[in-house]
Order: C-alpha cells, then sequence, then structure tokens
C-alpha cells in the first residue's frame, strides 16, 4: 500500500488591503492605549463623518455584543431596511468588521478608504482600531444606508466608536470580569466604563445584570437623565417548547426559536427585539422580527463544523463543534449549555491569550468535560503555549495534556475514547478565527 500522502495547504492569498494593514499598526507604539484625543483628531480632518451617520445603535457590554447585532441586523433587513454594521475583531478577514448597506466592504473600496485616513493621518500617532474605526465612519458616511449599528471595540467611555454625538439607542449586553487591565479590576470599574455609552435623553436597553452592575448603570441613567429600560423589569424573554416567548407590559409575542444555539442567545435575541421594538421612525412588522430571529448568521457561536478538513478526521457520531467565547462570564454560559450535551462524552481543544483568565474561564466548565487537548493559537504572540493552557486546565481537575496543533489534538481525543463524542474547540475568537481559515 503506498504511503498516505499529507494534503498540501492553501497558500492564504494576500489582499491588496494586507500592507496598508499592516502599516497601520506601526502607528502607535501600544495595540491598546483608550483615549478619544487622537481619534477625535483624525476624524475632524476627515469632515466629521462620525456625525453625518444614519442612525446609530450602540452596543456595549462584555459578552453577546456581536450576536445582539447580528439578530438586530438580520431583523433589520429582513424589514427592508439597509443597514451599515461594524464590528470587531474579525475572524478570517479585516473586511468583516466593516459591513456597508448590507455588504462586506470589498477590498479595493477598503484599501482606498484606509490609504486616504493613513493620508490625512499624516503619521501621527493613532492606534490601529481608532484609524480603521475612522475609516469605518467614512464609509458609512459616504454610502446612503436606514441605519448603522456599532460595536465598541473595548469598553464605552473611551472607545473610539463613542465620539457618535447622539445615537437613536443605547445597549448594554451582560457585563463581566474582562480586560481588567484597561478596564478595572472590579466590577463596578468596568460597568462604570461600558456605562460611558449613555446619552442624555437617549433611551438605554440593557440585559439583565448582577446587583453591582445593574446600581452602576442605575446610577450613571440618573446622572444623565438617560432612560434605562431593563431585561426583567421592562421586558422579558422566556424559552418555552419550541419557541420563545418575549413580552413587554401587556404584550407578547410568540417567537421562533433563535438560529444561534444556546439559552444566552435565547436573552441576546431577547435584547435585539426589544431595540427593534423602540427604534423611532421605524416600522419593523412581528413578521421580520420572528423571520430575522431564524435567518441570523453569526460564526464562531457555538457552531458546528460539519465540512472542512478538521470535521473529516471525525468517525461516524462524533460532532465537531467552535465557539470563540473567552472570558469566565462566556465559560458561565457555555458549561449551562452543556446540560443540554449530557448524551455523548465531551472533549475540549483549548488554546487562550495570556490576556486572558483561563482558570476562570475553564472552572465552571470542568463537571462537564471528560478531557481537553491544549493548544497554541498559531501567528499570536501573546497565545498561551500550549503546556500553559493544558496546566490551566489541570489545576481545576480537566484530563488535559498539551498538542501540537488542533488537527492533531482532535486525532489524540478521538483515539482515546472509542465512544462517539463531542469535540468543541474553544477559548478565543483568535483560535477560532484560525480553524475557520484552516478548515476551509
Amino acid at each position: 500500500m503506498p504511503p498516505r500522502l499529507r494534503p498540501t495547504r492553501k497558500r492564504k492569498r494576500r489582499l491588496s488591503s494586507d500592507p496598508v494593514l499592516d502599516r497601520l499598526t506601526r502607528l502607535h507604539p501600544k495595540l491598546i492605549d483608550l483615549s478619544l484625543d487622537r481619534v477625535e483628531a483624525l476624524l475632524d480632518r476627515l469632515g466629521r463623518p462620525h456625525e453625518r451617520l444614519p442612525p446609530v445603535v450602540h452596543v456595549a457590554g462584555t459578552n453577546g455584543k456581536g450576536s445582539v447585532i447580528a439578530f438586530l441586523r438580520a431583523i433589520l433587513e429582513t424589514a427592508g431596511y439597509r443597514v451599515h454594521a461594524y464590528i470587531s475583531p474579525h475572524l478570517v478577514r479585516f473586511n468583516e468588521r466593516i459591513r456597508v448597506a448590507g455588504r462586506l466592504i470589498d477590498d479595493d473600496r477598503l484599501t482606498a478608504l484606509l490609504e486616504e485616513c493613513e493620508a490625512v493621518n499624516a503619521g501621527a500617532p493613532v492606534t490601529f482600531f481608532e484609524i480603521t474605526t475612522a475609516a469605518a465612519m467614512l464609509a458609512f458616511a459616504r454610502t446612503p444606508a436606514d441605519v448603522t449599528l456599532l460595536e465598541t471595540g473595548l469598553g464605552g467611555r473611551l472607545d473610539a466608536t463613542n465620539l457618535v454625538p447622539r445615537p437613536l439607542l443605547s445597549v448594554i449586553t451582560p457585563i463581566s470580569m474582562d480586560h481588567m487591565q484597561y478596564l478595572g479590576d472590579t466590577l463596578e470599574q468596568i460597568a462604570a466604563e461600558k456605562a460611558g455609552i449613555m446619552k442624555a435623553g437617549v433611551p438605554c436597553l440593557t440585559a439583565a445584570q448582577g446587583r453591582k452592575v445593574a446600581r452602576v448603570l442605575e446610577r450613571r441613567a440618573a446622572a444623565l437623565g438617560t432612560p434605562l429600560v431593563k431585561e426583567g423589569a421592562d421586558w422579558f424573554v422566556l424559552g418555552r417548547g419550541e419557541g420563545v416567548l418575549f413580552c413587554e407590559g401587556d404584550r407578547s409575542l410568540a417567537l421562533p426559536r433563535p438560529g444561534l444555539p444556546g439559552k444566552h442567545q435565547v436573552h441576546n435575541a431577547g435584547l435585539a427585539v426589544a431595540c427593534a421594538r423602540r427604534m423611532a421612525g421605524f416600522s419593523i412588522p412581528e413578521a421580520a422580527i420572528a423571520a430575522g430571529l431564524g435567518a441570523v448568521e453569526w460564526p464562531a457561536r457555538l457552531q458546528r463544523l460539519t465540512k472542512g478538513s478538521l470535521p473529516a478526521l471525525l468517525p461516524e457520531g462524533w460532532e465537531l463543534w467552535l465557539d470563540g467565547g473567552h472570558n469566565p462570564g462566556a465559560g458561565r454560559v457555555l458549561a449551562e449549555h452543556f446540560r443540554h450535551w449530557r448524551d455523548r462524552p465531551l472533549h475540549l481543544v483549548f488554546g487562550m491569550l495570556t490576556t486572558k483568565d483561563p482558570i476562570g474561564y475553564l472552572k465552571p466548565l470542568a463537571p462537564a468535560v471528560t478531557r481537553l487537548r491544549a493548544v497554541a493559537i498559531p501567528g499570536e504572540a501573546n497565545s498561551l503555549a500550549a503546556e500553559q493552557a493544558a496546566g490551566a486546565a489541570s489545576s481545576v481537575a480537566i484530563a488535559a495534556a498539551a498538542a501540537p496543533s488542533v488537527e492533531a489534538a482532535i486525532r489524540q481525543l478521538v483515539e482515546a475514547d472509542a465512544r462517539p463524542g463531542r469535540i468543541l474547540i474553544c477559548g478565543s475568537l483568535y483560535l477560532a478565527g484560525t480553524v475557520l481559515r484552516d478548515n476551509a
């Protein structure tokens, strides 16, 4: 029998925007340096495009920001509206961050916008996120649309997106511990930074929060005169059989299950529905809300992988899933979902950045996990070494070992258990992006 040939990996095509994106990373010595002065000066020189956007829904929080935007975009587009959307980070291509009137920005246009911002900036210190946010604002100001969905990059108060003077709505998703080196060491400090997106007189819709966070949000709203619309007080959402019940005052909507799996996505969908019902000047039929919840697409959020080189490694009866959650709050959400995954052994392929809390993430998962293989995230200087990630798992009583790659990890997990199992690749959006790219 001839030896099995190793398949050649497709070379990643270099896009025309790559050289300018590379240059923009070198305009500031730090990747993150929270401030509004630099980006405000750049936007001034660009003609203040952030003041000429279609009505803005501005979303901050720790977990669920991207999912809420994905649900709301699906609802709005189903209702016939043209939607700009700005999210971060991307998974495979930078273009994923900027969606102009419903379409991902094409590479030629992205390159032209980035080069224009680079020329106007004239070498002044500015972070990568700040200058690329300015490029997105420029794209949105120049293209007609009905609404703009903006996701904060980090925090809120000093985030580059927070220069929009008066959004239509502000939205705050669940807040938990993350990015402590930038936002503070306590929930109250982190919540205060997120609450910085509130504006006087602009309704702010918030997911259900813990008591400490809720107090911070309520104090900030009262000080500004911001109407605060809270899950659990002003609206509710409940999973019910194969559907979802959204309740608000004396009205209720019977809706289909969201197209993204997990109980947490029921609440993210509910927050999007609450927003859709409060968008002044928009007419969004209940049928569009229902259809949008089912049509939503958002990769690397409990996404099942069924095609590609990685699922091909699995014997019959095995499943492969991918999730980009990367903080303790995300770990708790996954742990709750695992209650529905008791039909077969659960194994993890785990990688995480050094700036995150691996023990806080893994601890709630430990009771459900049979074994774990830890990997370093390819191409990420701030990745935990596979041995470090495995050590974190072992410290919370998960049977763990290091593996040289995701492919090797999957092979090891399959070989270690004769029973059909379920494998979840998790711990980092950067790892998820690498998996999606290499599995394509």
